[in-house]
């Protein structure tokens, strides 16, 4: 899952820490509750943005605050994670527009759903198994469908050429195309099947953390055109129904849900009559939106943000200010990914990765309460988990080792490199430091803050950036929801995109590791197939691991319920908080 990286202050970092799942959270905490442990309903809760998402569209969704609470609120899919807080109980999927969790067939390749009977969008239609067959059918056209998981290409039993899918998505497909996708998820009434090309045995989990199996309207549907349109079937609305990306927009009840489909005390309490999302898109919004919550007046009184505490504003955080404030543990690692276009000497890669002053970084960030240094992309909790050994030794970075690397390499000095960034003060600051040492090395490095969206620009292959600066998470509590979808090449079918493997990376012999794991008959064999294939990434220097970070929260006076789940990926857990009203 994408970290939001955009003006974070703090890092976005993925080592899990809290074995977690899908929409990924880490539920460990030193305060995570706060406000009345019970509200009611009514009144309007505020949610302040510090940086504009990147769609509205439930299969390009890929943020984890997003997924978490539109989740709760907008989209419902065929199970979802429950509001608990304890590790297991929080982790295990339970029914939502299904009846159940689904059933699969011996070895896991089949996977049968019914979905509930009642369950409408809010145009009062019923949501159909077509709707469901739909949905995923639109993120193989990953030329225009961009941004969201793309778990679904590698498994659903599609014909492939080359090891990649040839089915287009429903936009340029053939009547033969489409046919061999509809045997893929076949229909019959309410029931829905699932045919996979080897077995998916979490793939419940998959379909509760993620939105790429939700339903969707196909008579909704603008392609390129629906980036920003809603059609909820969740308690909320978007009101106008389009969001906009640089004001937000405001959800209100949605009349077509009947909550005797649902079980709002697991999966959404649903408390507010209004939530109100204001984006703040300035590089300085993390800063304007928690000195306002300090301030603590208004509407803000009854405010919740994604935008953390940045660590210049933590020793405010006092007295009465603090009894509204969290501190809890973040899914997401930070890391860096090197271009495989562009920077294709290993030399050159192996110098970089050990001039890499992980710890001027994380000092940069505000120090080891924002984050401690990561030794794999992999999070720590994670079954399998191991340092990764390329990653070993000074987090302070070698120079010299360095230098000497560069002057083996046979290219000309400085060498120069662009690294990208999502622009924010501590980010400059922290990518300064890293220009630093690098340069000292014998880089001439360019930094290259972006503004606005930025994954959109580093997944292009024609970029200019030779690193770039990433975050993930685990998108459920396996290794499989990290080396695939950042760096298996096959699924990326679209000359214009690389998706999340940022780097265009690919490795025929890295690939064949995710085939042995995809096609383990035992959890160990795939966690040994896995672990063997991040140390190749390693050695290849396809990444730098930079470091785990954690959140910081405030609040309004008058939120009630605050906490996070293992299913909110540690931003505020929006189905159980409400206001006073």
């Amino acid at each position: 899952m994408r970290s939001k990286l955009r003006r974070i202050g703090a890092a976005a970092a993925a080592a899990g820490l809290g074995l977690s799942l899908a929409a990924c959270g880490g539920s460990g905490s030193d305060d995570a509750s706060g406000g009345d442990a019970e509200g009611s309903k009514g009144g309007t809760l505020h949610y302040l943005l510090n940086a504009p998402i990147e769609s509205a569209d439930p299969q390009r969704v890929y943020y984890g605050f997003q997924l978490a609470s539109w989740r709760r609120t907008l989209y419902r899919g065929l199970v979802a994670f429950p509001m608990d807080k304890d590790e297991k109980a929080g982790n295990t999927p339970v029914a939502d527009l299904a009846t159940d969790t689904g059933t699969p067939n011996e070895d896991a390749s089949s996977w049968e759903f019914t979905i509930k009977d009642g369950v409408k969008w809010e145009d009062g239609s019923d949501i159909t198994c077509e709707d469901f067959r739909y949905g995923a059918s639109r993120v193989f056209a990953n030329d225009v469908i961009t941004g969201g998981p793309n778990y679904t290409l590698s498994y659903l039993d599609v014909p492939q050429k080359d090891g990649k899918p040839t089915y287009p998505g429903p936009y340029k497909a053939t009547p033969e195309q489409q046919a061999e996708f509809d045997k893929a998820i076949a229909c019959d009434g309410n029931k829905i099947t699932y045919n996979f090309n080897k077995p998916w045995a979490d793939f419940p989990l998959a379909a509760a953390g993620m939105m790429m199996t939700d339903p969707y309207k196909e008579s909704f549907d603008e392609g390129p055109k629906s980036e920003w349109k809603v059609l909820a079937n969740g308690p909320y609305k978007l009101e106008g129904g389009v969001w906009d990306k640089n004001k937000g927009g405001t959800m209100v009840r949605n009349e077509a849900y009947d909550e005797k489909t649902d079980d709002p005390e697991k999966l959404r309490l649903a408390l507010p009559d209004e939530i109100v999302w204001s984006v703040d898109g300035s590089d300085e919004a993390s800063e304007i939106i928690n000195q306002r919550l300090i301030a603590d007046s208004g509407d803000d009184q009854y405010a919740i943000t994604t935008g953390r505490v940045p660590a210049t504003m933590l020793q405010q955080v006092t007295g009465a200010v603090e009894e509204r404030y969290s501190n809890v543990l973040s899914p997401y690692v930070r890391y860096l990914v090197l271009n495989a276009k562009s920077m294709t000497n290993p030399k050159v890669r192996e110098a970089l990765k050990v001039s890499t002053d992980i710890d001027s970084v994380i000092k940069a960030q505000g120090g080891d309460k924002i984050g401690v240094p990561a030794e794999s992309l992999v999070n720590p909790v994670t079954p399998g988990y191991q340092d990764n050994p390329a990653f070993e030794g000074d987090n302070a970075g070698d120079v010299e080792a360095a230098k000497k690397l560069l002057e083996e390499s046979g290219e000309k000095l400085p060498y120069p490199i662009q690294l990208s960034y999502a622009k924010s003060p501590t980010n400059d600051a922290a990518m300064g430091a890293l220009q630093q040492k690098w340069e000292a090395a014998g880089f001439k490095v360019t930094l290259d803050g972006l503004g606005d969206t930025y994954y959109d620009v580093i997944s292009k292959p024609d970029k200019k950036s030779d690193v770039m600066l990433a975050g993930w998470g685990n998108d459920w509590p396996s290794m499989m929801t990290v080396m695939p979808p950042l760096f298996d090449s096959r699924p990326n079918v679209s000359a214009t995109d690389c998706n999340n493997d940022y780097g265009c990376y690919h490795s025929d012999e890295f690939n064949k590791k995710l085939d042995e794991a995809a096609n383990a008959s035992d959890l160990d064999a795939q966690i040994k197939a896995l672990q063997e294939s991040d140390e190749i990434l390693g050695k290849d220097v396809a990444y730098i691991p930079l470091y785990v970070e954690k959140f910081n929260w405030l609040r309004g006076s008058k939120v009630t319920g605050f906490d996070v789940t293992p299913a909110s990926s540690s931003y505020p857990e929006i189905g159980l908080i409400g206001v006073q009203n």
